[in-house]
């Protein structure tokens, strides 16, 4: 008896060690299936590579890959949850309402009410990150509320009877998004320097832009890698062995994943997500740039 569940305890853990290989070796990115009612993304954020219409997107301040499971609701009126995972300088005895870190759903919705009063550029991700930090510092400075960049509960509702409770569009709006300040391992060379913070795509050769693209990333389950890669292959047409759908002007950078258009996130923006790859929603902007871009070129993915 102990050598038949010895057995079956090798067979599983064999089994387990083929499908991370396959995992990381597939070319995979194919698309997520997004329940009803279920938060878009990270990233995250549903499909990504496949080519099935729906929703709009959410670019921010502070975008993570999968908008996360929402926390709290998308209300005005969304009871405060005492969170504080940023803001170390502030008083203990202070509850936040949201801070640095959080990621939730009343985080779209404040990043949401920012934008409208001007304190944001990018849209709503919902994650509260670095942006959205400094957005609610400038908020607090201008109404005499003690600049700490974390949401207590007088600063939340001054928000909100400053602004309006967020239409669809506002909290996942279709727009192009802003550039983010290039990483420095960007600076030199022919590089792809990919932001998860602002979504966008800048191709930057000797430090100056060339040309820029908004871009989705994978889910919570199946991130986009981080770090320096290099280009290590390109096919124009392109079909996933693992998802079985479309990848166009593919530029692989880290095993399956890769840097190439999808139908879907054209469609969807960042109601869907990728299975770890960059996806691109401009067929024109990334047939251009698989046309500059050669074997051993450089990739930055960073926040």
């Amino acid at each position: 008896m102990y050598r038949q569940n010895r057995k079956r305890v090798m067979i599983r853990a064999l089994g387990t060690v083929g499908a991370v290989v396959l995992a990381a070796t597939a070319t995979a990115c194919g698309p997520q299936e997004q329940k009803p009612g279920a938060p878009a993304a990270l990233a995250p954020s549903s499909s990504a590579d496949g080519t099935s219409p729906a929703a709009s997107p959410s670019t921010s301040s502070d975008g993570k890959p999968g908008d996360a499971s929402p926390s709290a609701s998308s209300s005005g009126t969304s009871s405060p949850s005492a969170s504080a995972p940023g803001s170390a300088s502030a008083s203990p005895s202070v509850k936040y309402v949201m801070a640095n870190g959080d990621e939730s759903e009343q985080v779209r919705e404040l990043q949401a009410r920012l934008r409208q009063l001007g304190h944001l550029k990018t849209a709503p991700t919902a994650f509260y990150g670095s942006k959205t930090t400094a957005a609610v510092r400038a908020f607090q400075g201008k109404h005499g509320l003690t600049a700490s960049g974390s949401v207590d509960q007088a600063t939340w509702t001054k928000v909100q009877s400053s602004s309006h409770k967020p239409t669809a569009d506002e909290l996942r709006p279709p727009t192009t998004n802003e550039l983010d300040t290039p990483d420095p391992r960007c600076m030199t060379g022919r590089v792809m320097c990919i932001s998860k913070e602002s979504r966008t795509l800048a191709w930057m050769i000797d430090g100056k832009v060339v040309s820029s693209m908004d871009v989705r990333f994978g889910s919570e389950n199946t991130p986009t890698r981080e770090g320096v890669f290099k280009v290590d292959r390109k096919e124009r047409k392109w079909t996933s062995t693992l998802y079985h759908t479309s990848m166009p002007y593919a530029m692989f950078f880290s095993g399956g994943q890769a840097v190439h258009y999808s139908a879907d996130f054209a469609a969807r923006g960042y109601a869907g997500a990728s299975h770890g790859c960059v996806n691109v929603r401009d067929m024109g902007k990334v047939s251009a740039l698989f046309d500059q871009v050669t074997v051993g070129d450089k990739v930055v993915v960073y926040w």
